[in-house]
């Protein structure tokens, strides 16, 4: 009896090391946050390009502002550093849109230039998989993708 409680005692603390194992972790995105030149600038820029709701900034630092994509990831503008970022295209972020077209003449409207992966002026990339893109950068600088991704 005493070997059959001590075997299960030992199977418990086994499952329960295991249950600890700190080597594989779950992550989900959180934010974004990008070095800018000036903040109020490129807050304009997210606000009236992209639609993105401005949040509290919650580190109550000045030269930093944060805004709210529609899943509550975040965005985060910060100005107080002065170190030179290097950009280019392959370093973007990708965010997709189910008005895809609408953004298209939104962007037209307000003259701001989109192009394609190889960079083709106003013009639509299609992947093999036929998913649309678009590309265009903000005032400092950052690619942003747009697709039309159909969410699973």
């Amino acid at each position: 009896m005493k070997k059959i409680i001590l075997f299960m005692i030992v199977l418990t603390f086994t499952g329960i090391l295991q249950a600890q194992d700190v080597s594989t972790f779950s992550f989900t995105f959180n934010h974004l946050a990008l070095s800018v030149k000036d903040v109020d600038r490129s807050a304009k820029f997210y606000k009236n390009v992209l639609n993105l709701q401005e949040i509290t900034n919650r580190t109550k630092i000045e030269g930093i502002r944060w805004f709210s994509f529609s899943d509550g990831k975040e965005l985060h503008l910060i100005s107080i550093l002065s170190e030179k970022v290097t950009i280019n295209k392959a370093v973007h972020f990708a965010l997709t849109s189910s008005n895809f077209n609408a953004l298209i003449k939104s962007l037209t409207e307000m003259n701001i230039t989109y192009s394609d992966w190889p960079g083709t002026p106003n013009t639509i990339n299609i992947r093999a998989d036929g998913i649309k893109q678009i590309y265009f950068q903000d005032p400092d600088g950052y690619w942003i993708e747009v697709n039309n991704v159909t969410p699973k």
